[in-house]
């Protein structure tokens, strides 16, 4: 076995998961639950591997090799590790302990066997980590979460059928015909783009304090169609770098942003302390932003924010070959309650532009052609509606397609 690509392939996938270095006996029974979680889903989709002793680097991507000290690699005990994780399996899973050594580095590896029969089922719950009754399976994008799709429960019976037809037979009849009749392939698609989201989200939520002193602010687009294999990863950096025509100092996406943003196994992903976007292979794109809530929200910069993100997100949809499939655009604002929003030249004492609701969400459907013929129209629309939640009147928008037009096509000016 070729340990060395393993340990230093550096992205998960539906085969492999990374932990950094810790010790068995150490751990409380989340922890270990999260090992019986990876270890079931792993077995019920293809076998496959748990790495420990890989840190993730600044970009939250797995790629600091520590190794293990020798109490940490001995405390990988298959007996212990086999006795709670399969507490909560049925049938048991089957894995082997391996202890590698790389570059003069002690790593363990969980191999982990793919069922042979039966699928695992989870009989037993823990915390908030494993659930009584479910089938865990590992997905694309590295998550291992329970089946809840027809299409995943078919697959998995279709997997045991080979093995245990006649047993399956009522399985199949209940799971799949009974429980997942006239699945709707529009909720499936929402589903899809959903799961998506949620995995960004969480990917973001390692970057930042979950403070109530942190506004974050979220942009969404997604096609009404989810395609898993719509774009291949290199089409997706293409269409990106063909997208991004902004400045050094862009509020929004910076040309060096593109050279560092990396490949996961379905996204474009870029990361930093404050801000994460995807561009996925489905056609989702996704991005979001942290900052502590300043004293007063500056309209320039709410204009010039929003006017780059639309006008990137139009090209990047054109170049893309989108044309008549609908686009939902979706923003979101957290933390905005008793916000101030700051037009120039105002006096800050007598500002009563003020958001009175925790969350400003804004979702609009546009056909694609319409979104990129007319982002202008829409980037102005979008402005309007985000300061209709601080009480702004219409009239407070003097010339502004003029003002994000300027913006757009002279940045060096502002």
């Amino acid at each position: 076995m070729d340990w060395e690509s393993i340990i230093k392939r550096g992205v998960e996938s539906d085969e492999l998961d990374y932990k950094s270095a810790q010790n068995w006996n150490k751990l409380s029974r989340t922890g270990r639950a999260k090992f019986a979680r990876h270890c079931m889903a792993l077995a019920n989709t293809k076998g496959g591997y748990v790495v420990i002793g890989v840190s993730e680097d600044a970009a939250g991507k797995p790629s600091v090799f520590t190794g293990m000290t020798e109490e940490e690699s001995l405390s990988f005990d298959p007996s212990e590790i086999g006795n709670f994780v399969n507490r909560f399996s049925d049938p048991q899973v089957e894995f082997t302990v391996e202890r590698p050594v790389v570059d003069g580095k002690q790593y363990v590896v969980l191999d982990i066997k793919r069922f042979s029969q039966l699928p695992h089922v989870c009989t037993g719950g823990c915390d908030h980590e494993l659930q009584q009754g479910v089938f865990y399976i590992r997905t694309t994008d590295a998550s291992s979460r329970p089946a809840y799709r027809a299409s995943e429960i078919h697959a998995l019976i279709q997997r045991a059928m080979r093995n245990q037809r006649e047993l399956l037979g009522r399985m199949i009849r209940g799971l799949l015909y009974e429980n997942h009749a006239g699945v709707n392939p529009a909720d499936e698609s929402q589903s899809r783009f959903d799961e998506e989201i949620r995995h960004s989200r969480g990917f973001f939520q390692k970057f930042i304090n979950p403070q109530n002193n942190i506004l974050q602010l979220e942009f969404t687009i997604r096609p009404s169609e989810h395609i898993a294999e719509r774009f291949s990863l290199s089409d997706l950096r293409l269409y990106a770098e063909e997208a991004c025509k902004y400045y050094q100092d862009a509020l929004f996406i910076r040309p060096a942003e593109l050279r560092q943003a990396y490949f996961t196994n379905v996204s474009l992903r870029y990361a930093d302390n404050c801000k994460v976007w995807q561009f996925y292979n489905s056609g989702l794109f996704h991005f979001q932003y942290a900052v502590k809530i300043p004293d007063q929200l500056s309209y320039s910069k709410l204009c010039d924010f929003t006017a780059e993100i639309m006008d990137f997100t139009a090209e990047l949809y054109a170049v893309s070959g989108f044309n008549e499939e609908h686009l939902n655009i979706q923003l979101i604002l957290n933390h905005t309650e008793n916000l101030k929003l700051q037009f120039p030249h105002q006096d800050e004492q007598q500002n009563d532009m003020i958001c009175r609701i925790p969350e400003i969400k804004i979702t609009k459907n546009y056909s694609a052609a319409d979104f990129i013929s007319g982002h202008l129209e829409h980037t102005a629309t979008l402005i309007r509606n985000i300061c209709e939640r601080f009480n702004v009147s219409d009239g407070k928008h003097k010339d502004l397609e003029e003002r994000i037009s300027q913006h757009l096509n002279h940045p060096e000016q502002d």
